[in-house]
């Protein structure tokens, strides 16, 4: 066993810290791993969650989940033979942990093994032709043939295709709510198949959220995050599967796409991808020579983040002057961090502190790419 598989593993109470820590109000993943590297412990940052959002100038006192709530969040889990599991853990996916600010606890229910696998994921139209869920298939079965898990979100047409390809070779179905939440109704029996073979479906949601328009999204990132390669195999202009695309590109993940007629709507959102850049697919092994030379990067030493409860050195408390400050620097227009800092002269740390207090008050926007935004209202 690789000292990587080995991890660090959370203690019962430490589990039930961290999901109510992340389960709280205005508390991200961003935020979480801040709160970590300020307070020290997940217990210690849920004490002084209320101090923080007062300093930063909240209206109102902050939503801490309970104890009560997280130990029942924990019982439905176990009802269904799902587990929490942390981003510093040994069952933690692999790829999602070398991402940026990747969920600090996910849910998870089947075989962590599949985490350790290399894998691609594959997704495009809901509504695919006969033509794309037929090639969906072939490559889904020949990527899970080489050795590789196939990623993706349970959605009907494509995604559908690609898990039931891949059952024997290992597939991994994201959600966009929590696992006792499977959408669509329709494909039910597939969520339930997942497990029982080499697969595994994983939320980082809590249980009994309902899917929202909104939650999509977030779950199309962690579809490319679980991934060295996204595939999209049919896309129209405006689609889902293109904002997948974009977060792999984002996340450094490989882009391909299958190229298709002009006079097809599903098409016209893949060939644009190719416009761009995408590599395109005729074959799996388009895929698997792309990929093959990344099998051998060194993994990301994160090791500072994977201790349960790191303690980080302390800085010099900011006062109202320096809070006052950035208030002023900022607005409803994102800028770079690093921006701020210079023109501040703020010690990093004590901006990331700032940064952090207006979050958690509510008067904070995170932009991709390190940009933040002040909120009003």
């Amino acid at each position: 066993m690789t000292e990587e598989q080995k991890g660090i593993r959370l203690s019962d109470s430490q589990r039930l810290s961290w999901l109510r820590l992340i389960r709280s109000e205005n508390v991200g993943p961003v935020t979480f791993r801040q709160l970590i590297a300020h307070c020290g412990s997940a217990t210690d940052a849920l004490d002084m969650l209320p101090e923080l959002v007062r300093r930063g100038g909240g209206r109102r006192p902050i939503k801490i989940t309970s104890l009560i709530d997280a130990e029942r969040e924990m019982v439905a889990a176990a009802r269904m033979g799902a587990v929490f599991v942390g981003v510093g853990e040994p069952d933690y996916p692999r790829y999602l942990r070398h991402s940026d600010n990747p969920p600090p606890l996910v849910a998870v229910k089947g075989d962590p093994a599949v985490f350790r696998l290399p894998a691609v994921a594959i997704v495009g139209a809901r509504n695919a032709s006969l033509v794309g869920i037929k090639f969906a298939r072939i490559i889904a079965r020949e990527l899970g043939e080489a050795g590789y898990a196939v990623i993706s979100g349970l959605a009907r047409g494509i995604d559908k295709a690609a898990h039931e390809a891949s059952l024997d070779g290992g597939t991994v179905a994201v959600m966009a709510g929590g696992l006792d939440r499977p959408y669509p109704p329709d494909n039910i029996e597939l969520f339930r198949a997942i497990p029982e073979h080499r697969g595994a479906v994983i939320s980082e949601m809590p249980f009994g959220w309902e899917p929202r328009a909104r939650d999509f999204p977030r779950r199309n990132r962690i579809i490319a995050a679980l991934s060295l390669g996204l595939l999209v195999v049919e896309a129209a202009e405006r689609s889902g599967s293109l904002i997948s695309a974009r977060f792999a590109g984002e996340l450094g993940r490989l882009v391909f796409a299958i190229p298709g007629s002009p006079l097809d709507p599903r098409a016209k959102g893949t060939n644009a991808l190719l416009k761009n850049g995408a590599i395109l697919v005729t074959e799996t092994a388009d895929i698997l020579s792309a990929i093959g030379p990344l099998l051998d990067r060194p993994a990301v030493d994160d090791t500072a983040f994977l201790a349960p409860d790191a303690v980080f050195p302390s800085v010099a408390q900011p006062d109202e002057t320096d809070r006052d400050r950035i208030i002023t620097l900022l607005g409803p227009a994102p800028v770079d961090i690093d921006d701020l800092i210079r023109t501040s002269g703020l010690h990093p740390a004590t901006m990331s502190l700032i940064l952090l207090e207006l979050d958690l008050a509510g008067r904070l926007q995170r932009h991709s790419g390190g940009y933040v935004s002040l909120l009003y209202g």
